[in-house]
């Protein structure tokens, strides 16, 4: 990646005529199957985007209430597009279902709360990386169209969902009006999202990205990291679902988890501010979300790193 963003071809994003970027928006429509796609900073400027071009001032997107869109972006959706969450309580791992959309989505008998939009999370990250089916995503946008509501997928990790499904990602796509996803996650780019719908969704979600200041000038130079992400990034998450694994199964006899679906293992412990501190001053990253301790596999973690993991969790918690 690092010699590819060193000889790129680049121009003026702002302009339209960066070849790399081009090139990179491109072949994120083909692999969708989408008519285009629009490069940016990051997933939230993705979401965000969307959220404006689809939502009213007013109205509500409809979203799983622990979703990244309803709870990490709250503020930027109010700030940016003033619109409101109609959050959806999930049965169970963050995934929604036709049955529990169906009763969301029916009409306000007031017609004062009006729902712009429903977007979906696959993979859900607070849902420990869980991947929703692609049968139920196909009645969820019957319901979907049926109400007259248009879908949009947070696909951040996407191709994580497509490994463990075993489908295209195309079949994915083609179920909702748009969805974004992640070059950097999983994928292994060190910077970058893609937002793909209708011609006339991208001509607009460009106005927005200069709008909400996200207009890039040579950014060829990341775009083809992104390329190479895109293209060799999907062919090898099975390793790190693999590795996610052999993490929670080092850690069933030190503390209580859940097997993982993909490449994200949650643990719950009661002190885990204090774990977290403790695991990075002997060189283990985690993170604190939704009240527990997470750790991803990814491109830069083998089973060394893993079995590392494992011996520092145990010194944590045995002493």
């Amino acid at each position: 990646m690092r010699r590819a963003m060193a000889a790129a071809e680049v121009g003026d994003d702002w302009f339209g005529d960066d070849p790399t970027v081009n090139r990179l928006q491109e072949r994120a429509a083909e692999v969708t199957g989408k008519e285009a796609a629009i490069y940016v900073a990051t997933g939230t400027m993705a979401n965000q985007i969307a959220i404006h071009a689809y939502v009213r001032s007013g109205h509500l997107v409809a979203t799983e209430a622990t979703s990244h869109v309803a709870r990490v972006e709250s503020a930027s959706r109010a700030v940016l597009s003033g619109a409101a969450a109609f959050e959806i309580r999930a049965p169970s791992s963050g995934q929604l279902t036709a049955d529990v959309v169906a009763r969301a989505l029916d009409p306000d008998p007031y017609d004062v709360d009006v729902v712009d939009l429903l977007t979906l999370e696959n993979t859900h990250q607070v849902g420990g990386g869980s991947t929703m089916p692609l049968e139920e995503m196909r009645a969820i946008r019957k319901v979907a169209d049926e109400r007259g509501v248009p879908m949009y997928l947070d696909g951040a990790r996407i191709f994580n969902a497509c490994t463990v499904a075993g489908v295209d990602v195309s079949e994915y796509a083609a179920e909702v009006d748009a969805l974004m996803f992640s070059l950097s996650k999983g994928l292994g780019a060190p910077i970058g999202s893609v937002l793909c719908g209708s011609r006339d969704l991208i001509a607009e979600a460009r106005r927005l990205k200069v709008l909400f200041g996200g207009a890039w000038r040579q950014a060829g130079v990341l775009a083809a990291a992104g390329l190479i992400a895109l293209e060799e990034g999907p062919k090898r998450l099975q390793e790190d679902h693999d590795n996610a694994r052999r993490l929670a199964d080092g850690l069933a006899d030190i503390v209580s988890i859940d097997p993982p679906e993909t490449n994200i293992v949650f643990v719950e412990v009661p002190n885990a501010w204090e774990v977290i501190e403790r695991l990075r001053e002997q060189g283990i990253l985690a993170t604190f979300v939704a009240g527990k301790v997470r750790m991803l596999t990814h491109v830069d973690i083998g089973e060394t790193d893993v079995d590392a993991a494992i011996e520092a969790w145990r010194r944590v918690v045995k002493g």
